[in-house]
């Protein structure tokens, strides 16, 4: 008589928490406005609102987008302010900074409306390899915002995980 196979992992209550699950879709943008500036590095305002006014701001819908300058201008706040009110209307979501930034925010705004009543008194394993650009300092939120739910936290695959956190 063979002896069966079992899947430990599967009957257990163990629960995998993959960020790469509530990766929101949408395209990123990096908005660089280097190239709108006086040699890239002046920022002339008349010619600045010129840009703005006759730029095709449609072409955003949708999209996330992250405002940088990768000169060493010095681009005073409203330049930003004022092209956030024109992305306004079309992006679901504009940030200073790039696009690592971009999906920290994104993260950030996911987790902190994240519900964690099913996770209540499980031990959590978080995946860590993703195939998406999901932020380090995703796992960082997550795990704070698990804490105090989890019986147990730990990180990487069920065959291989580091464990965190065990509560008392």
């Amino acid at each position: 008589m063979e002896d069966e196979i079992i899947n430990r992992v599967a009957s257990s209550k163990l629960v995998v928490f993959d960020l790469e699950d509530f990766y929101p879709k949408g395209k990123r943008i990096l908005f660089d406005i280097k190239d709108w500036l006086y040699e890239g590095f002046v920022l002339r305002e008349k010619d600045f609102r010129i840009l703005v006014k006759e730029h095709n701001w449609s072409q955003y819908q949708d999209a996330f987008i992250a405002l940088t300058c990768t000169t060493d201008a010095i681009v005073p706040d409203w330049a930003y302010m004022l092209l956030t009110l024109q992305l306004e209307p079309y992006t679901k979501k504009t940030v200073l900074g790039n696009l690592e930034s971009l999906e920290a925010s994104l993260y950030q705004n996911i987790i902190a409306n994240l519900d964690v009543t099913a996770y209540i008194d499980n031990p959590i394993i978080i995946k860590g390899c993703s195939k998406k650009p999901v932020p380090s300092s995703a796992y960082i939120m997550i795990t704070n915002k698990l804490k105090p739910v989890a019986k147990s936290i730990m990180f990487g695959e069920a065959c291989s995980a580091v464990p965190l956190y065990k509560r008392r």
